[in-house]
């Protein structure tokens, strides 16, 4: 009820009469008195007036699951939120969502992560209240050889989301991570679970987390963008990552994450939907080329059999790389062990 509550005040331009409320919901007054109240308590700001009723005014930087269930227009990616304070990983509680039998599509998010994991089982810094933790459970029908693909899905997904949103120049660092001027906001963890005997996917739990807010408190005490930089991130990830507050050159206005898990999730469940058209990537394709920040530009691959430097072309049908390379010509790059970086420097 408390989610419908706030997307009834929020949609409306009009005052809405308690009544109403009473008669929307089927509640006495007196219990939409005390939600309007904790609402008030959670940060809300709603003004009520004698004769007219209640009008939301302002909402708090929260990811509480009403707040965000009251802004999925979806038809089923996030409608469903399971939200914690802290956690060890939103991964794993979406994994355990899934074995509680929540549906495709449940989300599960969280203000703080302690044991958060990237690509290559790498730490991610994650501060309370900064920035974006969540994970999307998937229940797909197709082969597991198919899965991998779906990393990319969401990186696009979380590019436009970006663009959409901040209206800044999100890039895409093949494969999974989200760059903005050449640093990274944004990681990408995809994990799968087969069933023991019929070896097919039982589940997928795609995990991102996004920098929204890193160095908003070093800015409004410092003023100064170099010493927010530095406190945001430690030093050795100075030069490769940064936040979304930090690339919009804001100085004491926070950026809302609950509109931008909103657009993550509308631009997910339509490029999924198009994936499914052909299990593969050939209607994504153009849109992803076109977010590689490396395109056309020198790389350097990073296998365990041996670096070679090329020219990353686009990804193909299946998501793989397509690197120039002068003696060897092109050759498909897989993701997985492989990584690519610019030839000088992370991007």
């Amino acid at each position: 009820m408390k989610s419908e509550m706030i997307r009834l005040l929020r949609e409306s331009e009009e005052y809405i009469s308690g009544q109403e409320l009473c008669d929307r919901f089927q509640v006495s007054r007196t219990a939409v008195w005390k939600i309007i109240n904790q609402l008030k308590e959670e940060g809300y700001v709603i003004e009520a007036k004698q004769n007219k009723g209640y009008r939301l005014l302002e909402s708090p930087d929260t990811m509480a699951a009403y707040e965000l269930e009251s802004r999925m227009c979806t038809k089923w990616a996030g409608r469903i939120v399971s939200y914690k304070k802290e956690t060890g990983s939103t991964n794993i509680d979406c994994k355990k969502l899934a074995e509680q039998g929540e549906p495709h599509g449940a989300l599960a998010v969280a203000e703080m992560q302690v044991n958060g994991r990237g690509r290559r089982g790498r730490g991610w810094q994650s501060p309370a209240g900064e920035s974006i933790y969540m994970s999307l459970l998937c229940r797909p029908d197709f082969a597991p050889d198919k899965a991998p693909m779906l990393t990319l899905v969401m990186g696009v997904s979380v590019a436009e989301a970006v663009e959409r949103y901040t209206g800044l120049a999100a890039k895409i660092k093949w494969p999974n991570d989200i760059v903005v001027n050449g640093r990274k906001i944004c990681g990408i963890l995809t994990e799968m679970e087969m069933g023991l005997e019929t070896k097919e996917i039982q589940y997928l739990v795609i995990g991102v987390g996004i920098n929204v807010n890193n160095g908003f408190t070093a800015m409004r005490e410092t003023g100064n963008p170099v010493r927010a930089r530095e406190a945001a991130f430690p030093d050795e990830l100075q030069n490769m990552a940064t936040s979304l507050f930090l690339e919009s050159e804001r100085k004491d206005e926070k950026i809302f994450r609950a509109p931008l898990v909103q657009y993550v999730m509308e631009a997910f469940e339509k490029n999924y939907e198009l994936f499914l058209q052909t299990l593969d990537l050939s209607l994504l394709k153009e849109r992803y080329n076109s977010y590689l920040v490396n395109r056309n530009a020198a790389v350097k691959v990073l296998d365990p059999k041996g670096e070679y430097t090329g020219i990353a072309l686009e990804i193909d049908n299946e998501g793989d790389l397509l690197v120039e390379t002068e003696d060897r010509g092109v050759i498909k790059v897989y993701s997985g062990e492989v990584s690519v970086r610019g030839l000088y420097g992370y991007t």
